[in-house]
């Protein structure tokens, strides 16, 4: 049984992700709300990427750490032979993103463009937030397993390794579905630019 500090905090032994599971998996609501806690920010993030919106992104977030905590008991085995919690994290989160833009092949009413960096002048703040959202909708033309490796590895910063991991998939594989991600991206951008 995990020792629990007399201020009701994890101790040390039991802080690390793995040691947060194995509490969830016996029920431990105070461990799933730690764990939560600590990987919710990125995971919002990482969805909305994906998804071109952070309303949707809060949605697929809620439904992964919903999953998470009923099979938390699935991750352990697994985890055994050296995966770790996020990549099995990112991969619900990936999946859930694909699955719900296939259920929804139209434009978000709730993406709204990133907020425009105060220092700029007015013509330069228009032109940015204007290649943000042609690089946006250029994403978000991608086939889904292109647009995820390609965000993984140049939004989210993971490196082949990680991101094939996530993907579940091979280091090449996930190099292909990048050059290819980046060429489809540099046509269609070059293509918007041209009269």
């Amino acid at each position: 049984m995990q020792k629990q500090a007399p201020t009701g905090h994890v101790t040390e032994e039991a802080d690390d992700d793995a040691g947060l599971m194995r509490r969830i998996a016996a029920g431990d609501e105070r461990a799933f709300r730690g764990l939560m806690q600590r990987h919710l920010a990125r995971t919002v993030r990482l969805a909305a990427r994906v998804m071109g919106g952070t309303a949707a992104a809060e949605d697929v977030a809620q439904e992964a750490f919903i999953r998470v905590w009923k099979h938390a008991g699935d991750w352990l085995e697994p985890h055994q032979a050296g995966a770790k919690f996020t990549t099995w994290l990112y991969r619900i989160v990936l999946n859930l993103c694909i699955d719900e833009k296939r259920k929804h092949r139209f434009s978000d009413i709730e993406a709204i463009p990133e907020p425009m960096d105060q220092g700029d002048d007015a013509q330069t703040a228009i032109e940015r937030r204007e290649q943000s959202e042609r690089v946006r909708g250029a994403l978000d033309e991608l086939p889904d397993r292109q647009r995820a490796a390609f965000v993984l590895c140049f939004y989210e910063e993971h490196s082949n390794k990680e991101a094939a991991e996530i993907l579940g998939i091979s280091v090449k594989a996930l190099e292909s579905l990048l050059v290819r991600s980046r060429r489809a991206l540099k046509d269609k951008l070059g293509a918007e630019r041209q009269p």
